[in-house]
């Protein structure tokens, strides 16, 4: 840590190879970040995507102290625990949303929140209904916001339960297996370490899963205009 640079906090490899007096708490790390990001209106800074892909290339490193001894045992629990924050995460978020109602659209912006978020948010669940609540944990920003819109519009709590539960699985365990297994593909069958291209990983990651977001925004202020 004394080499620190605060650039380090937008990447997510620091929070998996983080250690304190030489002990491994990347693990941990990591699943408060999944919980901060999907449950904390603070969170929407935090990496999501590229966080849980890379997790799947250093899967080794963040269960060797809790290893069953098995990869894919090991990779399928670091995803459950993983789902199981954002499942959290999400409850929390949409618990703080049926809790103040209306007041976080009259809210000031500040340094850790901002109102247009919450209106991206509002649309995209407008347009999709519930499933926003699953395509929502694919989006950066929007998976921060969505159980919070679905709080303030009183979402059925069965329902949104259902969709919480089936898309933290999707999004934790497709990125996690997909990180994990073309990592070891691209090492066995190609001869490349990934570990040697993780800026590029992450550079990747981020253009294709804000691309969207970017693109609904321009398009909105195009036809504004």
């Amino acid at each position: 840590m004394t080499d620190f640079d605060w650039k380090q906090l937008f990447n997510p490899e620091f929070y998996i190879k983080l250690e304190v007096s030489g002990i491994a708490i990347g693990l941990y790390v990591v699943l408060a970040i999944v919980f901060a990001e999907t449950g904390l209106l603070v969170g929407f800074f935090l990496p999501g995507d590229s966080l849980l892909f890379l997790c799947g290339i250093y899967s080794e490193l963040l269960m060797e102290r809790i290893s069953l001894g098995s990869e894919f045992l090991n990779v399928t629990l670091l995803a459950a625990f993983i789902s199981l924050m954002g499942i959290s995460g999400n409850i929390t978020g949409y618990w703080f949303g049926a809790k103040s109602g209306n007041y976080l659209f009259k809210k000031e912006d500040n340094f850790f929140f901002k109102k247009k978020y919450l209106y991206q948010s509002k649309e995209f669940f407008d347009k999709y209904g519930s499933k926003a609540i699953v395509f929502a944990r694919f989006l950066p920003i929007v998976r921060t916001f969505a159980p919070v819109v679905a709080g303030i519009v009183e979402m059925d709590k069965k329902r949104f339960m259902f969709y919480n539960i089936v898309g933290s699985i999707l999004w934790s365990f497709t990125m996690v297996f997909s990180g994990h297994y073309l990592y070891e593909f691209c090492k066995n069958n190609l001869g490349i370490d990934l570990k040697h291209y993780i800026e590029f990983i992450v550079i990747g990651i981020i253009a294709v899963t804000t691309l969207p977001v970017l693109w609904k925004i321009f398009k909105k202020r195009a036809h504004i205009e």
